[in-house]
């Protein structure tokens, strides 16, 4: 039996652990990503009040250590954030949408 290694963070409500989300940071005991909570208040311009109230299982100091852990590690996140937008841009024009095609 192989034990998997959570490696604990200055961050006390982040954790990475390579079971859950690929290794990515996580909102500890969630599957919530660091990278989602940025985008949604980054990129769609949500407070973290409202991330709290679309998350009502966090809290709004768990939703500003995940802010603080996105802008120590800015550049590398902001590059997993690209790539997986590259990602789902490649994925969309090789298939086609199923709602497309029944409501288009």
């Amino acid at each position: 039996m192989r034990l998997t290694t959570v490696r604990q963070l200055k961050h006390p409500y982040v954790s990475i652990n390579p079971k859950v989300s690929k290794g990515s940071p996580v909102i500890s005991e969630t599957r919530v990503r660091v990278i989602d909570i940025a985008i949604e208040y980054d990129r769609l311009g949500l407070s973290p009040d409202q991330i709290v109230d679309a998350h009502p299982h966090l809290t709004l100091e768990v939703v500003h250590d995940a802010l603080s852990y996105y802008y120590e590690n800015k550049t590398s996140m902001d590059e997993k954030i690209r790539k997986e937008k590259e990602f789902i841009k490649r994925i969309a024009q090789r298939t086609p949408s199923i709602l497309k095609k029944t409501h288009g």
